[in-house]
C-alpha cells in the first residue's frame, strides 16, 4: 500500500532565549547596571574629586594598550562588538564582581582571625587573584562559547583576554589613583613626592601591561583549546583551566611581592616580569607570522581554481604589502576603495583559516556554505582590489638577482667558445670515485587541495 510522503513542516521557532535581540537586550543590560554600580562605588570611595582625577589619569594607557592589541591582530581582525563587549566586561562587571567579593572575603577573614592586617595579606595574595582572574576568564569563555567563528587560535585569544583586562585596569587604576589623590588633599603633599605620583608611575608607566600579562595566559590556554581538534575534549577543557590557574599564580606573585623585602617588588618585576612580557610578546609576534604562513601556504589552492591572481597570496602574506594595497587603493578610489581592499584582504585571510581547519578536520559542517560565502566576497570585491594587490606584489617583490661579469682568466680555455676553443668535458671519476654533482631541486609544489575540500570554480565574467 502506498503512502503519502509526510507533509512539509516548517523548522521549528526558536526558544525566547535565543533570539538574538534578547541576548543582546540582556547583556547590555547586564553591563549597564554594573557600570552605574561600579561608577556609585568608585565615586563614593574616592570622591568626586578623587574620581575625575583618577578618571583623567588612567584612561592615559588605555589607547596605547587598544591600539597594541589590533596591531596584533591585524592579520584576521575580530568584530570591534567582541572588544567592546570585553573592555565593558573588564572595566564594569569583572570590576564589580573584584570589588565586591574581595572586600567581603577581607572583612570576613579579619573577622575570624581578629588581624585585620593578616587579612588584608591574604586578600592581596589569594583572594584578590582567584577572584579577579575567574571574572575576567568569563569574558574569554563567552566569547569563546558564543563567538566561535571569530576565536581560532592564540592571537584571539590573546586580544580578547588583554582587552578584558584592559578594561578592569582601567576601573581599578580609577579607584587606586584617586584614594591616592584623596590621601595627598589630606596631608597636603604636592608634585612628585606625593602619593598620586607614586601611584602613577607605579601602576600606568612601570606596570600598564600587569594585568593583561595575567589574563593574556588564561586567553593562550583557550587559544589552545580552539586549536585542538574536537576529539580531544579532554585537553580543549583542561586548557583553559591550566591557563586561568597559570594567571591566578602569576597574579599571586605580583601581589605578594611587598612581602619580599624593601625591594621586592622591584626583584620581582625585574626578574620575573619583564621577562615573561618579552617571552609572551616573542609568541605572540611568532604566532602571527605563522598566520601570514599559512594564507600564503593554503590560498595557491584558489589562484589555481581561478579565484585569486597568482600575485595575491604573496601580498596577501605580507603585512607591508597589504598595507601598500589599501594606500594604493585609497590613492585611485578614494576613502571606499582603501576600505574594499581591507574587507577582501579580510575575507581572503578568512578562506585561508577556513581551508586550514578542513584539512585537519575542524572546520564543521557548514564549510562549504562558509567557503562559498567568503569566495562571492571576494568575487565582488575584485575589481578594486586586486590592482591593489598586484601592485603591492610588485612593490614588495625582492628583487633579481644581478649576474656578476666574470673575468676571462677565470676560463682557462678563454670562454665557453674562446680563443682556444670549447671548454674540456668535465674530468671522469677519479680512483676513489666522486660524488657525482646533486640534481637540481624541483620548484615548490603549492598543496593540492584534496577532492572533499576542492574549491568551487568562479562564475564566467563574459557569461551575461
Amino acid at each position: 500500500m502506498a503512502t503519502c510522503p509526510a507533509y512539509p513542516t516548517s523548522p521549528p521557532r526558536p526558544h525566547w532565549w535565543q533570539r538574538a535581540w534578547v541576548r543582546y537586550g540582556a547583556l547590555s543590560t547586564l553591563l549597564a547596571i554594573s557600570g552605574l554600580v561600579i561608577l556609585a562605588l568608585v565615586r563614593e570611595q574616592t570622591g568626586t574629586q578623587g574620581f575625575l582625577v583618577g578618571l583623567g589619569l588612567a584612561v592615559l594607557p588605555v589607547p596605547l594598550l587598544i591600539a597594541a592589541f589590533r596591531w596584533l591582530d591585524r592579520v584576521d581582525p575580530g568584530p570591534w562588538r567582541n572588544l567592546l563587549f570585553c573592555f565593558a566586561w573588564g572595566a564594569c562587571a569583572a570590576a564589580l564582581i573584584a570589588i565586591v567579593a574581595n572586600s567581603f572575603a577581607t572583612r570576613w577573614i579579619a573577622t575570624a582571625t581578629a588581624d585585620p592586617v593578616g587579612a588584608d595579606t591574604l586578600g592581596a595574595t589569594v583572594i584578590a587573584p582567584v577572584v579577579e582572574e575567574s571574572a575576567k576568564a568569563a569574558a574569554v569563555l563567552l566569547v569563546f562559547l558564543f563567538r566561535r567563528r571569530d576565536f581560532t587560535g592564540i592571537v584571539d585569544g590573546v586580544v580578547v583576554a588583554g582587552v578584558t583586562a584592559t578594561g578592569f585596569a582601567f576601573t581599578e587604576n580609577i579607584l587606586y589613583l584617586g584614594t591616592a589623590f584623596g590621601t595627598d588633599q589630606l596631608t597636603g603633599d604636592r608634585g612628585i613626592a606625593s602619593v598620586t605620583a607614586a601611584t602613577f608611575f607605579v601602576r600606568v608607566v612601570l606596570s600598564p601591561f600587569a594585568h593583561p600579562l595575567f589574563t593574556v595566559l588564561t586567553g593562550i590556554g583557550f587559544g589552545i583549546a580552539a586549536l585542538s581538534a574536537g576529539r580531544h575534549r579532554l585537553r580543549r577543557a583542561l586548557l583553559p583551566v591550566a591557563g586561568l590557574l597559570l594567571a591566578m599564580g602569576v597574579h599571586a606573585l605580583w601581589n605578594g611581592s611587598a612581602a619580599f623585602g624593601e625591594f621586592g617588588f622591584f626583584a620581582v618585576y625585574a626578574a620575573f616580569m619583564v621577562p615573561s612580557f618579552g617571552l609572551l610578546t616573542w609568541l605572540v609576534i611568532w604566532t602571527r607570522q605563522r598566520e601570514l604562513g599559512t594564507v600564503r601556504a593554503e590560498l595557491p589552492a584558489y589562484v589555481a581554481a581561478g579565484w585569486l591572481a597568482p600575485a595575491e597570496p604573496y601580498a596577501l602574506g605580507s603585512m607591508r604589502a597589504r598595507r601598500i594595497a589599501r594606500r594604493y587603493g585609497r590613492r585611485h578610489a578614494g576613502r571606499e576603495g582603501s576600505r574594499a581592499v581591507a574587507r577582501y584582504e579580510v575575507y581572503a585571510t578568512s578562506v585561508a583559516f577556513l581551508r586550514q581547519r578542513g584539512r585537519r578536520g575542524r572546520a564543521g559542517a557548514d564549510f562549504t556554505v562558509r567557503e562559498r560565502h567568503l569566495l562571492d566576497a571576494l568575487w565582488h570585491l575584485r575589481d578594486v582590489a586586486r590592482p591593489a594587490l598586484e601592485y603591492a606584489a610588485r612593490a614588495t617583490a625582492p628583487p633579481a638577482p644581478v649576474p656578476r661579469p666574470v673575468p676571462p682568466w677565470a676560463y682557462p680555455y678563454g670562454g665557453a667558445a674562446g680563443a682556444y676553443g670549447p671548454a674540456p668535458a668535465p674530468a671522469p671519476p677519479g680512483p676513489y670515485g666522486s660524488p657525482a654533482p646533486h640534481p637540481p631541486y624541483a620548484p615548490y609544489a603549492p598543496y593540492a587541495p584534496c577532492a572533499s575540500y576542492a574549491p568551487y570554480a568562479p562564475p564566467d565574467p563574459n557569461r551575461p
